[in-house]
């Protein structure tokens, strides 16, 4: 997945949970200035609209599990099938952060 894919996807997550959680507050504030089956029908849009919340977030929750681990799996594959280059680039990244820490 790309990076901007990713970027995309959360930004548009963040902004459909801050969708939901307005329209449940919203939902609950109306309800508290209402009385009777009115007052009812809001909390039980305010309770509908937090489960959707919840499970939109344990969605996108497995979702990037699933992604984590596709991507330990390759990385292990990849290292598996290449040590030497690992232990190489692992090195360099070392070399390299070494060289930065010193600069400072």
């Amino acid at each position: 997945m790309k990076e901007k894919d990713i970027r995309e996807r959360e930004e548009e997550f963040v902004e459909r949970i801050k969708e939901s959680l307005d329209e449940a507050e919203r939902m609950l504030q109306q309800a508290a200035e209402a009385t009777g089956e009115k007052a009812e029908e809001l909390r039980d849009n305010a309770m509908r609209s937090l489960r959707r919340t919840r499970e939109h977030l344990y969605s996108t929750q497995d979702e990037l599990m699933r992604q984590g681990r596709k991507a330990m799996r390759a990385t292990d594959d990849y290292v598996h099938d290449n040590p030497w280059r690992a232990i190489g680039m692992a090195g360099l990244v070392g070399v390299l952060i070494g060289a930065i820490i010193c600069r400072r």
